[in-house]
């Protein structure tokens, strides 16, 4: 059975969103809908990158809209650097937009960490808690978050922070004035500070068989990266969304306690992300100098990664 909202015409609504959400496709349009106020300002202006799940199909991120995109959805050309192309990206400003997103079974929202308009000027520094794959995890992501917040309070900096509507955490700090590699400095001396509070808990080895059960400090989240936007369904059972957290009740909570069912009950009458998140800051110098000492995470793990494999190849013949 279809339906109509906002002038897009809503379909298959019954099905199943994917193999074990426990939701259907109407539970996520209602969610987005019921939470639209809250959820299109951490969308709005920012090239957007989205996590569909077709029927049938796995789950693959859309970059480029598609050919279909109907004309009122607004779109920005951004030149990716990683690619040598140019990507056309939507710009979800409108509820109308949201819904049609929600149509094409677009489960998890991803926005640039910049907007449009500003392309070299992220708006915020990112740190993405990782903890290892394991039961109760997620208590270690809670010891991680201490420690980047520490070393905040160190910096003279403040942020919040967010489930990652997976296994971990997202801690934003809202920044002014600070260029792209700027923040990725930044971010590489944020991690490496936080790492250096307790090294028996937290990393910052970017290949996975180097941590030893460690939470990776993830400090690539600059530049073209993305990062699960605020209130964005993740595509996981039960449909988790990423949801603020106060600092103070992080170890009261379990990423499960937010869903697309439990959320907009939250929303109705508070942005408790609007609410933490403090005012734009500028970045330290000397948090930036410091960062542009410690090596690009993906270059050196790229490096390392030709190093073993030459040294394995040595030991073999």
């Amino acid at each position: 059975m279809g339906e109509t909202r906002d002038g897009v015409d809503l379909t298959n609504l019954d099905a199943e969103l994917f193999d074990g959400a426990g939701a259907t496709k109407r539970d996520l349009i209602d969610y987005l809908d019921a939470v639209s106020a809250r959820f299109l300002p951490q969308l709005a202006g920012r090239p957007l990158s989205v996590i569909r799940v077709l029927r049938g199909q796995d789950a693959f991120m859309q970059k480029n809209v598609p050919k279909y995109t109907p004309g009122w959805v607004r779109t920005a050309e951004v030149w990716a650097e990683a690619s040598h192309r140019t990507v056309r990206y939507a710009l979800c400003d409108d509820r109308r937009t949201l819904l049609w997103f929600g149509n094409q079974r677009a489960v998890e929202y991803h926005p640039a960490l910049a907007t449009a308009e500003t392309p070299d000027r992220q708006t915020h520094l990112i740190m993405d808690l990782d903890p290892p794959e394991e039961d109760g995890s997620f208590g270690l992501a809670v010891r991680a978050a201490a420690l980047v917040q520490e070393a905040l309070t160190a910096s003279g900096l403040a942020g919040a922070v967010k489930t990652s509507g997976a296994k971990g955490l997202h801690i934003f700090v809202p920044i002014r004035d600070g260029d792209t590699e700027q923040v990725a400095a930044a971010t590489r001396a944020l991690a490496a500070r936080a790492e250096r509070v307790d090294p028996a808990l937290a990393t910052t080895a970017f290949i996975r068989e180097d941590r030893h059960g460690k939470v990776f400090l993830d400090a690539t989240r600059a530049g073209g990266a993305t990062v699960a936007a605020a209130y964005s369904p993740r595509l996981r059972p039960g449909v988790p969304v990423s949801f603020p957290v106060a600092w103070s009740a992080l170890g009261d909570i379990t990423p499960s306690d937010f869903t697309i069912r439990t959320a907009p009950a939250l929303l109705a009458t508070t942005d408790p992300w609007a609410d933490a998140l403090p005012d734009p800051q500028p970045l330290p110098a000397d948090l930036i100098d410091e960062g542009r000492t410690i090596p690009v995470a993906r270059v050196a793990a790229m490096h390392e990664g030709r190093r073993r494999k030459a040294a394995a190849r040595r030991k073999a013949e």
